[in-house]
């Protein structure tokens, strides 16, 4: 890893360098550990440890990983970041001591960042930043060697462990970046200092920290703060707040929707269901067709996101077309399951009002019957009875069959889309429990063979068991 010897190791995160237990000075001999050697990884994780890596210790609620650093030691760590020293080290191993060292791992891979030519893509939004980060991963991987976030490794832990997984034959690193509060993109924009941003919507998360649309997107354009000077921004000119942003850094940002007025934009759309979508693209004057096999019309946003980004990078029409058709899905994020009886849409990562009423259309397009397993959103603030409210009148409008509401927050759901049903006169059929428990019991009742099902939760529903038992 370029540059990472352990005493930059310890100067970066302003630590203290020991071998064994005395602290090294300037102008001391190299170590017996290799000092100058540069570490060969960076891990949190003592089971992911290997032969010259670093090690960095974190005090958990649960596991403290400085229990484990003679264990590390054994496997072969270069060296140990840690909040305290070991009692008995024998002499042996190296160790730098820092204050903190969650920001400790943070100092590492801002240093790192600056070693690299790698260019970076950082991605955010209130909605689809994971999909989006798959769909621009898949088109630039048709021409670069690509590094991207592995599963929720997007705040301010997983984006420093991503920076620091980069190596020399990497040519395109995609980072997902996911906030809460004001100032967490700042910290993470210094780590990454992205040579792409890409802004896919502001919707409704996180209002409770953020109170309102105009505050998140003052929170996510904190991603401007660190992006390089000659950097680029890629932003949904669709969207109603990101279509304010008119200048970043003396530049104006380049915009990608369904209108004609975009740099990038899509129609003839041909929406193929479950079976995702087919599309002309519009880039600078050039059109091609793409296919793309992820259903939902909000996957055509994610492929104008990917477009815009392949052409900023000089990617060719064919390459961007072939990238859009190997797309893969995530598990949690509308990933269709096929089983033998029925039809699962796995959504259940996270949710909010923007995100649910995109999961009912995508499931509306079924020829099946259609069924609704919904949970609690969390994190919307003091209009979240209201928000939920809403979800469970749209979910009667659209005409779902079975509409399942779980959760101390659906109960609202479950309410409005009891009045929806008295008053339309829809064949909705609605259902409330309290837990997830308590549907798992009595799905054998409510569910039948050739049904479409949709599960929907914020991730703090854990509705994954839901999955597990629908797919036995």
């Amino acid at each position: 890893m370029k540059n990472l010897t352990l005493e930059n190791i310890a100067k970066a995160c302003n630590g203290k360098l020991y071998e064994g237990g005395t602290e090294r000075k300037p102008g001391m001999s190299a170590p017996k550990s290799g000092e100058g050697e540069t570490v060969k990884g960076v891990v949190l994780d003592s089971r992911k440890v290997e032969e010259g890596y670093l090690f960095v210790a974190t005090a958990g609620a649960r596991v403290d990983g400085h229990s484990f650093i003679p264990q590390v030691l054994r496997k072969g760590a270069a060296g140990v970041v840690c909040e305290k020293l070991p009692d008995a080290v024998d002499g042996n191993g190296c160790f730098i001591l820092v204050e903190d060292s969650f920001q400790a791992l943070k100092d590492i891979a801002e240093f790192y960042r600056e070693q690299l030519s790698v260019t970076v893509v950082g991605i955010t939004g209130s909605v689809g930043k994971t999909s989006t980060k798959e769909f621009v991963a898949s088109v630039l991987a048709e021409k670069y060697k690509v590094l991207k976030t592995e599963g929720n490794f997007n705040n301010e832990v997983g984006l420093p462990l991503t920076v620091l997984q980069i190596r020399d034959c990497h040519q395109v690193a995609v980072v997902e970046m996911g906030i809460s509060d004001f100032g967490e993109m700042h910290r993470l924009s210094k780590i990454a200092k992205p040579d792409v941003c890409v802004l896919t919507n502001i919707g409704q998360c996180h209002l409770e920290n953020l109170k309102s649309r105009q505050g998140i997107l003052k929170a996510k354009t904190e991603m401007f703060d660190f992006m390089k000077e000659d950097g680029l921004v890629c932003l949904n000119g669709d969207d109603d707040m990101l279509a304010t942003v008119a200048e970043v850094k003396g530049k104006k940002p380049v915009t990608f929707g369904r209108g004609k007025e975009n740099r990038v934009y899509a129609d003839a759309v041909e929406n193929k269901g479950l079976f995702g979508s087919r599309m002309v693209l519009h880039v600078d004057g050039t059109e091609f067709t793409a296919d793309i096999p992820l259903p939902g019309e909000h996957m055509v946003y994610n492929a104008l996101a990917a477009v815009c980004v392949g052409s900023l990078l000089g990617m060719t029409a064919e390459e961007m077309r072939g990238g859009l058709a190997n797309v893969k899905a995530v598990g949690g994020r509308s990933h269709i399951i096929r089983l033998a009886d029925r039809v699962v849409i796995d959504d259940c990562y996270n949710a909010n009002p923007v995100s649910m009423c995109a999961a009912l259309d995508l499931l509306c397009t079924a020829l099946t019957r259609k069924v609704a397993v919904l949970g609690d959103m969390f994190e919307l603030g003091e209009k979240e009875r209201e928000m939920h409210s809403k979800v469970g009148v749209y979910a009667v409008e659209k005409g779902v069959d079975v509409l399942v509401c779980i959760g101390a927050l659906a109960e609202e759901m479950y309410k409005e889309a009891q009045k929806a049903v008295s008053g339309t006169g829809s064949g909705t059929q609605v259902h409330y429990f309290a837990g997830k428990e308590g549907f798992l019991e009595k799905q054998g009742d409510i569910l039948q063979a050739g049904d479409t099902i949709l599960v929907k939760a914020s991730h703090g529903m854990a509705f994954e068991e839901v999955i597990q038992v629908l797919g036995q």
